[in-house]
């Protein structure tokens, strides 16, 4: 429902921070799926664990490039955010539940010893993050009509995720969620 919804929003608005949110919590779904398929897999090989580790990493790559495309296009003039009621509500609900979700699966990736699994947390806590960059450049255009917010709060994520991706890369997950 999250990406679904903050994606929706995100073309409606033409909001580069949402659209960012929105491909992250997509990302996010991706990575959920990778990880279950991990879990799924007959046989839990470590072959099998990295390759979902580096795949929920690729992922995180993908956002960064997105945020960077969709904001680049958006401070260059091809499109003006406008302010979105509903998007706003997405990224305050987010900003609530990620969080928890993080601190669950980092606590699961422990007892499963999973890398992907922590990798997926890490995921979840760069939402939460995302999120509330997002809704600070989301409340400075609805507020104050400052059109470049949202596209800065959108760049503002971008060195986190990509040592996010770095990390999961690597078969680590920061230390953060």
């Amino acid at each position: 429902m999250e990406a679904t919804v903050s994606l929706f929003s995100a073309v409606q608005a033409h909001s580069p921070a949402l659209l960012a949110f929105g491909g992250d919590s997509a990302v996010e779904l991706l990575s959920a799926v990778v990880v279950l398929w991990r879990f799924r897999a007959s046989a839990a090989h470590d072959s099998t664990e990295r390759l979902a580790t580096r795949i929920t990493g690729a992922l995180l790559f993908a956002v960064a490039a997105l945020v960077a495309l969709i904001s680049a296009l958006n401070l260059l003039g091809y499109s003006e955010p406008k302010p979105t009621v509903i998007g706003i509500a997405v990224l305050v609900a987010a900003g609530v539940i990620m969080p928890w979700l993080a601190r669950e699966k980092r606590r699961l990736s422990a007892v499963a010893a999973s890398a992907a699994l922590r990798a997926d947390a890490a995921e979840s806590a760069l939402c939460a993050y995302l999120s509330g960059i997002a809704l600070v450049g989301l409340g400075m255009n609805a507020i104050w009509h400052f059109r470049w917010a949202d596209p800065i709060a959108a760049l503002v994520i971008l060195p986190l995720v990509i040592w996010e991706g770095r990390e999961t890369m690597r078969g680590k997950a920061c230390g953060c969620c």
